[in-house]
């Protein structure tokens, strides 16, 4: 007997998320069209997550949405009935996959069995155009609704120049641990230490993305920033390896060969006012949003890598000790902002018993946090210089 779709998914959102962010398990995932018009979609996760499913039309697909789960690649197995298959962020949380159909099916049954991680199993079935019609067409509860985007946060100084400080994870993602202290605690920590440095020289206004222990999903982050109106974007971290020896601060921007792809997920998925700043996307279709994108970071490249660049001097003034490697490039979400200069610094990693040492320190920490502010000051005088020139 069939289910109606709807009213029977309603109740998959009573599950909840638990300590962490959940991953898909590619190993434990399949698509199967393996009986006459059907469709078997199994997707393994390392625990249960909210949930929904449904069909939509122009063209026909599947729509699955999850509560803080990263999805990872894109599953391999479509074939004559699944043409294309899509994933990534939808809106700060929630993250999507999309199957699109050769020809119209409507859900059968969808369920996700939990125990050891969970699973979630959808059966597609054929279905005529006036069947799907009708399964495409129903409204979407109440409770389905997305989550809003927080207000603005605070902002305190009065400098010119806006840095938005992200402290890496917070809430149920506790980011690496070792030795009894973790990530969220620390990034949190030395965020609040160096906005104090930053006020207290004058030049800088600075807002947080959390000011306490709270989750805030990776795309949320840069909605923040834009929302305050930030010039510049510094993730904070403080890693941990389970394998080999790593030491020392890194600092990294976004990889070249990332761009690419950080254009057309940002274009396809993400909300377009949250894009650039200042630049209507919302009537653009992807391919013209991502040229625009593309010059925007034309410009913005340079400047993120100057920052990095003078970053690095400065830590360095300061003799602190830096990876071997000290500047790396990354497929980060926090430093896909086509148009914000962005760097994620790794403070150090916990996993090493003398970074764990200094990383407790409040004489290093506060050390690392003038470091931080003099290679901001020595990159906004000369942003200031060669920034106007480029826009003529």
């Amino acid at each position: 007997m069939r289910v109606i779709l709807w009213a029977m998914l309603c109740t998959f959102l009573a599950v909840t998320a638990q300590a962490q962010v959940a991953q898909l398990d590619p190993d434990a995932s399949r698509i199967r069209e393996g009986w006459i018009g059907g469709i078997e979609v199994t997707l393994g996760l390392s625990q249960p997550v909210p949930w929904r499913a449904r069909v939509l039309a122009d063209p026909p697909r599947l729509v699955l949405d999850f509560r803080n789960l990263d999805l990872g690649k894109v599953l391999p197995g479509h074939g004559r009935r699944i043409t294309s298959i899509r994933q990534g962020t939808v809106r700060p949380g929630w993250s999507r996959m999309v199957l699109t159909l050769a020809r119209p099916h409507i859900i059968s049954s969808a369920e996700m069995r939990t125990g050891d991680g969970a699973t979630v199993h959808v059966v597609l079935e054929g279905a005529d155009e006036a069947e799907f019609a009708a399964a495409a067409a129903r409204p979407e509860p109440p409770e389905w609704a997305l989550p809003a985007v927080p207000p603005a946060p605070e902002v305190s100084g009065e400098g010119p120049l806006l840095v938005m400080l992200d402290p890496g994870h917070g809430g149920l993602d506790p980011g690496a641990e070792h030795g009894g202290l973790h990530e969220k605690v620390l990034t949190l920590a030395f965020a609040n230490e160096l906005r104090q440095v930053l006020l207290r020289d004058g030049t800088f206004r600075v807002a947080l993305t959390r000011e306490d222990d709270r989750f805030v999903p990776l795309e949320t982050r840069l909605t923040l920033a834009r929302q305050a109106g930030a010039g510049v974007f510094i993730s904070i971290h403080a890693d941990a390896v389970a394998e080999g020896e790593a030491t020392g601060t890194t600092i990294y921007t976004l990889s070249d060969e990332a761009t690419d792809r950080a254009a057309r997920v940002l274009a396809e998925w993400h909300d377009r006012e949250d894009i650039i700043a200042g630049v209507d996307l919302g009537g653009q279709d992807d391919s013209i949003a991502r040229v625009l994108m593309d010059m925007a970071r034309a410009e913005t490249k340079p400047r993120t890598d100057r920052l990095a660049a003078a970053l690095e001097v400065a830590v360095k003034s300061h003799r602190i000790v830096m990876h071997r490697h000290p500047r790396q490039a990354a497929d980060f979400a926090v430093l896909k902002a086509p148009d914000m200069p962005s760097v994620l610094i790794e403070l150090g990693f916990l996993s090493s018993q003398g970074d764990l040492a200094k990383l407790r320190d409040p004489a290093w920490r506060a050390r690392m946090a003038l470091a931080v502010r003099d290679g901001l000051l020595a990159w906004a005088a000369k942003d200031a210089v060669i920034r106007p020139g480029l826009r003529r």
